[in-house]
């Protein structure tokens, strides 16, 4: 079953340009920290810093903030309420 949702999925997913698996690789980035983590990927993260100390200190700090949220707030708050 779970086969024929993948092949279902990957079908549409295609039809349309690979928009949804890009949403589901993306959620919660922003257009910056997309582009950024384009960037760091090409540069290198010591050549990213020299370029632009300021934008890259941005960059960490919403992924840090995105991650913290994602990983530590939403779980406890989860499990305060399960329990």
């Amino acid at each position: 079953m779970s086969l024929w949702i993948k092949t279902r999925f990957v079908a549409f997913d295609t039809r349309i340009d690979g928009a949804l698996s890009f949403f589901f690789q993306h959620w919660g980035k922003t257009k910056f920290m997309v582009a950024m983590s384009k960037k760091a990927q090409y540069f290198g993260l010591e050549k990213l810093f020299l370029k632009g100390p300021k934008a890259f200190v941005y960059f960490f700090i919403f992924y840090l903030i995105r991650d913290t949220i994602l990983y530590i707030v939403i779980p406890i708050c989860f499990a305060t309420l399960v329990d």
